[in-house]
């Protein structure tokens, strides 16, 4: 069985098994909403309802983020409970190209955020959904939610090692909202924190979505940054795997007995 027939099918599986989860339909449909109906609250007290759609995107990517960071936290964990991580592991493809399909599921999964988002902006506030540029916006969104699934890999694998590292997934939700500009631009941040968003994929998605959504600047770019951006994380991903992967099996810190 080729790589790419595993990842298609495990991704598939993943989905199916996520989106008949009560957590995943609360992170990603009642949560961002909630986020969206304050930032939608904030904007209009603040004079600006003009960016109401400008709340909405970046709402409904704090949601995809979310589910790529709790999701691709528990997966790992997930097998250790049900006692499969180790079959996982010995099983004849590289185990890189097993984990890829779950933390892909997780950001694939989030996409409902954006859906649900701009759905109650639009019926309950009166967001208007004009996008600028139709065709730019329907290739941002699948290259944001591609880049952030590979970011949610590279964080998964540390998770091999340590046994609590998806603790660190509650210390990680907040600072990447801020640091990404999901709800107001980076460049009201101090001057240091903008390199640090550049190597970020939630920045890149959210500014190429944005931007093809409203006019307001360059998209290829920023979706040329997550194609860019995704490879690496592909490539650091498969790297730490390997010397996570040989720690872990020489530390016998695997299963959780």
């Amino acid at each position: 069985m080729s790589y790419g027939r595993i990842v298609w099918k495990g991704l598939v599986f993943r989905i199916r098994e996520m989106s008949v989860s009560k957590w995943f339909l609360l992170l990603n449909v009642l949560q961002p909403i909630i986020f969206a109906t304050i930032a939608f609250y904030m904007f209009r007290s603040g004079g600006r309802s003009g960016t109401l759609l400008y709340a909405a995107l970046g709402a409904g990517m704090m949601g995809i983020w979310s589910s790529t960071l709790f999701g691709s936290g528990g997966a790992l964990q997930w097998q250790r409970w049900q006692g499969t991580l180790e079959l996982l592991i010995a099983a004849p493809p590289p185990f890189v190209v097993v984990l890829l399909p779950m933390t892909l599921a997780t950001s694939v999964t989030g996409a409902y955020s954006l859906v649900a988002t701009l759905f109650w902006g639009r019926v309950f506030f009166g967001v208007p959904l004009h996008f600028a540029h139709p065709l730019a916006f329907a290739l941002a969104i699948p290259a944001g939610v591609l880049a952030l699934g590979l970011m949610g890999l590279l964080m998964a694998t540390s998770f091999i090692l340590y046994r609590h590292a998806n603790a660190l997934s509650n210390l990680l939700e907040y600072p990447v909202w801020v640091a990404t500009g999901l709800l107001f631009p980076v460049s009201l941040l101090p001057g240091w924190a903008a390199p640090i968003s550049w190597l970020l994929a939630p920045r890149w998605g959210i500014d190429a979505i944005r931007h093809a959504a409203t006019g307001g600047g360059a998209v290829w770019f920023p979706i040329a940054m997550c194609v860019v951006l995704g490879t690496v994380y592909l490539a650091l991903a498969a790297w730490f795997m390997r010397i996570f992967e040989r720690a872990a099996r020489a530390n016998a810190t695997l299963s959780l007995t």
